[in-house]
């Protein structure tokens, strides 16, 4: 994965905020080009940014320059202030921005947990984004009344974050069913096969994450008509490994035409939603 993001155009920065307190990891252009427009990808619940954006990384990084950073608690990111909130990791990776010198303003996609992620940014930072798209989260859930009535897989946050964080090859194997329309096949596979995925995405920093997502806050509003809704069928929350090129083809709509369609047909035929 590392070979991946660097042949595409990337190189690996360590970033210090907070007088030391907090360490960011970030995937940079090794070359900026004033002519391509920014792109910020936020990872979701998993072992690093590299697991989740390498399917579609040799594809973006023709077209923007694009900013991969591992949130606190994933990959060589780390904080030992105790806010476990995504306004904290918001503001983390927008001060990792700015540290950076990224010019111009920034178009962001935020998937799953870095969704909420994405969300806070955008709201605390408007000026900073041009376009934000925000893939399988559910920024407008009511953390204890949808969850309670059935709108979610998980009975309230501490299941969900249980779920999301799976310690254990049976729970691996749930996790897989819930999050893909189309699950691996798993049920062959050793334990000890899951146990070594489970010991390199879930194990290091288990509470912090944990903590991390029971923490998402309930105050955000609804987004209204200055969104654009796009419901791809068959495809489950792992939108970027089961349907990658047609999220390269979204994003180049959303981003670069800067305009959908009005009945536009995503994946396998299902019309964008206004």
């Amino acid at each position: 994965m590392t070979r991946s993001f660097s042949s595409a155009g990337l190189k690996s920065t360590i970033t210090t905020l907070h007088d030391g307190d907090t360490t960011i990891h970030c995937w940079v252009p090794k070359k900026y080009k004033l002519t391509k427009p920014n792109l910020l990808l936020i990872h979701g619940i998993g072992a690093n940014a590299k697991w989740q954006w390498t399917r579609i990384i040799s594809s973006v990084t023709p077209l923007f320059n694009v900013y991969v950073p591992d949130l606190p608690f994933y990959g060589d990111s780390y904080t030992s202030r105790l806010d476990r909130t995504e306004h904290f990791q918001a503001e983390c990776v927008m001060m990792t921005m700015e540290a950076l010198g990224v010019m111009g303003k920034i178009n962001m996609v935020g998937l799953s947990y870095g969704g909420f992620v994405a969300y806070s940014m955008a709201a605390k930072f408007p000026e900073a984004f041009e376009r934000v798209v925000i893939l399988g989260a559910g920024v407008c859930l009511d953390s204890e009344i949808d969850l309670e009535e059935g709108l979610f897989s998980a009975k309230n946050i501490k299941d969900a974050a249980n779920v999301l964080l799976a310690q254990t090859p049976e729970g691996i194997r749930e996790l897989l069913t819930i999050t893909f329309f189309n699950p691996p096949n798993v049920n062959c596979a050793p334990n000890c096969v899951l146990n070594d995925f489970i010991e390199e995405m879930n194990v290091e920093y288990f509470e912090e994450k944990k903590e991390c997502i029971e923490a998402v806050q309930k105050d955000r509003n609804h987004l209204g008509e200055i969104a654009d809704l796009v419901v791809l069928k068959e495809t489950g929350h792992a939108v970027n490994m089961e349907q990658p090129k047609e999220l390269i083809r979204l994003f180049k709509l959303f981003f670069i035409e800067r305009s959908f369609p009005q009945r536009e047909n995503s994946g396998k035929g299902t019309p964008l939603l206004r």
